[in-house]
């Protein structure tokens, strides 16, 4: 098996399932590695089972290795860890952030306001 590398994207193989993540192995068992619940997605995850199973064979990028153990710490939440692998764009934040929001909450809400009380 070639070297493991940090920021590698590999294929993998879920092996078991606990509230605070999935294992994974390599095709050939010899590196072990853990998706910890906070690399799976950057919304909450309630359930690691609505992401991966049991046997599902998926892509995982490599964020930290321990070569002496054979142990890796894994991430999906930055690829398409289900389907090519392929790295995925985030978003970025805008410059204006929450400004826009702050300055149209005044007007929204009373505009719901004077909608409620036009209705009775």
């Amino acid at each position: 098996m070639p070297k493991v590398n940090q920021k590698d994207i590999i294929q993998v193989k879920i092996t078991g399932i606990q509230k605070y993540g999935a294992f994974a192995s390599l095709s050939d068992d010899d590196y072990k590695g853990l998706i910890h619940i906070s690399e799976i997605s950057y919304g909450y995850v309630k359930d690691v089972h609505d992401f991966v199973s049991v046997g599902d064979n998926i892509y995982a990028e490599v964020i930290q290795v321990d070569d002496h153990d054979k142990k890796i710490k894994l991430s999906i939440k930055d690829i398409d860890y289900k389907k090519s692998g392929v790295k995925l764009k985030r978003m970025s934040e805008t410059k204006s952030g929450f400004q826009p929001l702050e300055d149209h909450l005044e007007g929204w809400i009373n505009q719901k306001i004077k909608d409620i009380t036009n209705e009775f």
